[in-house]
């Protein structure tokens, strides 16, 4: 069993239990996936580009990724419906845990200038989403490989109820959020 996961059904999920007086035990809120999203503009025009992607990105994650392809046409981009736009990858279980693990403990702080992250991007459901501007800060990525600096939207749902379940779940997993100062 992942570590992460471990921590949370021995410490984390008690706490909440106890923080927000809930007695069913399938009621504390948990994270239920973890979803890479990469858009990629330029793999309408060439091929490769989505392949070297779609290798990065199976490697970040653990598993092979989805080609999202466009809905519609829009002309003043030059695209049509069907052509690859992007790659995703949903992780649950295992995967999602131990994605979690290394991202909180070993790639933010890699990010440059790192104060933590801002609490802001939580919607009303207690989902939390965050842009990364490049992909190399993840250990699996050797930089002499990439051919263009990529970033990619990390979106963890959860089943919090609201904001605050969302933030204090993911505060006891381990995710930075910054300090608010008070004066």
């Amino acid at each position: 069993m992942n570590r992460l996961k471990q921590k949370y059904l021995e410490e984390i999920r008690p706490k909440l239990k106890t923080d927000f007086k809930v007695t069913n035990e399938m009621a504390v809120p948990q994270v239920t996936k973890v979803v890479l999203n990469i858009g990629i503009g330029e793999a309408k025009d060439n091929d490769t580009v989505l392949e070297k992607a779609k290798v990065n990105l199976a490697s970040i994650a653990g598993q092979s990724p989805v080609v999202t392809k466009a809905k519609k046409s829009i002309s003043a981009f030059k695209l049509t419906k069907g052509q690859p736009i992007g790659l995703m990858v949903t992780l649950r279980g295992e995967r999602m845990y131990a994605f979690l693990d290394k991202f909180f403990s070993a790639v933010l702080p890699k990010v440059r200038d790192f104060r933590g992250i801002s609490d802001t991007s939580f919607d009303s459901r207690g989902n939390f989403n965050l842009g990364l501007r490049e992909q190399t800060i993840f250990p699996e990525i050797d930089y002499r490989n990439i051919d263009k600096v990529r970033g990619m939207q990390v979106t963890i749902a959860t089943s919090a109820k609201d904001k605050q379940q969302g933030r204090r779940l993911l505060e006891l997993l381990g995710m930075p959020f910054t300090k608010e100062v008070h004066s």
